[in-house]
């Protein structure tokens, strides 16, 4: 077997050169969120349901929210989803690494 030790790098690069990366990292960041909301809701046992109202929206928009593939999801919607967890949300600007 071969060993190819850049792989990641050449994905990333071909991502880059299809103009796919960006869109492919964003959906990789709505993942994670997702995944950390839902653990957090687990953890403190809370339903859909219940964490929609503590939201102060409707289920139908909390599943949007955790649909990991729904991209669309505004600052404040975060926010709320963080402040009904007794989280609070942070966000930042990075520089980007490319090779």
């Amino acid at each position: 077997m071969a060993n190819h030790k850049n792989i990641g790098r050449d994905f990333d690069n071909f991502l880059e050169k299809e103009g796919l990366l960006a869109k492919v990292e964003i959906i990789a960041a709505k993942r994670v969120l997702v995944l950390q909301i839902q653990q957090e809701m687990e953890k403190q046992r809370l339903t859909k349901t219940e964490m929609a109202a503590k939201m102060h929206t409707s289920r139908a928009a909390l599943n949007r929210l955790l649909d990991p593939k729904n991209t669309a999801v505004t600052l404040n919607t975060l926010e709320q989803a963080a402040a009904a967890l007794g989280k609070r949300l942070r966000i930042t600007i990075e520089d980007t690494v490319r090779s």
